[in-house]
């Protein structure tokens, strides 16, 4: 699938100091907030670490816009069915492993906020620790609407249906394979260009994401910088009333703009929303024997007060080839200090090849133990151990230090798979010989 608009132009670069005008001659030269900007524009400036982060840690972009975003009037509170905000109180964790079918899209009009579901979170957003995986189910673009997140920034994963996502520094449109990144407090909107739609959502209290250390890897491998695309200056055309929605402190407001909140003529700076092709991530594999961590299959990560040890990862299980000889191929049986949420954007995911489907989704807490089920180990214990091409299946971890906590819409909503635990019942106690 290509583009729903392409004409829609980017800027390469993941965290790089960006520049870019709709209009010839809005950007000043030289000072930011001169004493009168050019076109007459209001200088805006966002901050996504504080001002004094470390020169390469430092995130900020100067907007050059039409009318600055104060002009907001009174927020009142906007009804808050599914997305919920960490610390759950009186949360009950079960020590388990669990499982949802593909989650259900709506059947009445719902768009992007209406259709956000959180499915596991943990941490404190105030504490700006851990992270919430949600699902978006919806059917219907946000007209007349834009929604902005002081609380933490959003990775987006769509599994089903493009999206074409305007933010105040530019359109991304973004189809299953792909992903965004939206930074925290930035103003946005989510259209719908095929019709009802599937995906998830990380939010992400903590440090920003960004790319791993590659360590022994070397140079080059994983994601690369260049292949993040920012988009370019592009501002609408006045119009009429539009209902901005915002996440604060764990809580949902509503106000009435009195224009459009997408009129920044010009930009510069590297805090900017990004989108991924996950066909380019240069997966890393063992070419001798055993089976690697998956670690290797990091494209971003949220560091956090541990080195080694983070706040949240996002993994990918692209198509790869798989070589290994005298080596168990799928993932082995394993307890993690780290909890894991899986889903499924396409294809078969290879330890679990019947009961997770795409648009489905797995946890797996820490010190959870979980592995492939019967079908799988016995297929990969007696394959025979040619060269394999893993082929048409993306398969994706929010991975986090700490426990998740489903939430009432995950244990109650209808999905979860009552059934999941049986898929290791095969699994019979070996004698030794």
């Amino acid at each position: 699938m290509t583009d729903p608009d392409p004409t829609l132009r980017y800027q390469s670069g993941f965290g790089n100091e960006h520049a870019t005008e709709a209009i010839a001659g809005a950007l000043p030269r030289g000072r930011n907030s001169p004493q009168r900007a050019p076109l007459d524009l209001y200088p805006e400036l966002v901050s996504g670490t504080a001002f004094t982060a470390p020169r390469a840690e430092n995130r900020r972009s100067w907007l050059y816009r039409r009318q600055p975003s104060v002009v907001a009037g009174r927020f009142a509170p906007y009804r808050q069915d599914g997305w919920l905000t960490p610390p759950l109180r009186e949360a009950v964790v079960p020590p388990e492993p669990m499982r949802w079918h593909p989650f259900a899209l709506p059947t009445e009009p719902t768009d992007f906020v209406d259709g956000l579901k959180t499915v596991v979170l943990n941490g404190d957003a105030e504490a700006q620790t851990g992270m919430a995986a949600h699902v978006y189910l919806a059917n219907r673009s946000m007209d007349g609407r834009a929604l902005v997140n002081a609380d933490g920034e959003l990775l987006l994963v769509p599994q089903q249906g493009r999206l074409v996502i305007t933010t105040e520094l530019g359109v991304l449109a973004v189809r299953p394979g792909e992903i965004a990144l939206l930074p925290r407090g930035l103003v946005f909107r989510v259209d719908l260009p095929d019709g009802p739609s599937r995906g998830y959502v990380c939010e992400n209290y903590g440090a920003h994401f960004r790319l791993p250390e590659l360590g022994p890897i070397g140079s080059n491998g994983l994601a690369n910088a260049r292949d993040f695309l920012a988009p370019v200056a592009a501002f609408e055309a006045p119009q009429g009333e539009v209902e901005l929605v915002k996440k604060f402190a764990g809580r949902l407001w509503r106000t009435t703009l009195k224009r459009t909140p997408f009129d920044v003529v010009a930009w510069h700076g590297n805090l900017a929303p990004v989108k991924y092709d996950t066909a380019h991530f240069m997966a890393i594999g063992s070419i001798s024997f055993d089976h690697p961590d998956p670690s290797i299959f990091t494209v971003l990560t949220s560091p956090s007060d541990t080195p080694g040890t983070a706040n949240a990862d996002f993994v990918i299980f692209p198509p790869r080839w798989l070589v290994m000889e005298d080596t168990f191929r799928p993932p082995w049986y394993h307890r993690n200090l780290m909890s894991e949420f899986m889903g499924l954007v396409y294809g078969e995911y290879d330890a679990k090849p019947e009961g997770f489907k795409p648009g489905g989704a797995s946890l797996h807490n820490g010190m959870v133990p979980h592995g492939p089920d019967g079908e799988a180990f016995e297929k990969a214990t007696g394959a025979d151990l040619a060269p394999q091409k893993l082929d048409g299946t993306l398969a994706f971890m929010f991975e986090s230090r700490l426990r998740f906590v489903p939430t009432p819409f995950a244990l109650n909503g209808g999905a979860l798979d009552e059934a999941y635990a049986d898929c290791w019942a095969g699994l019979s106690a070996r004698a030794p010989l």
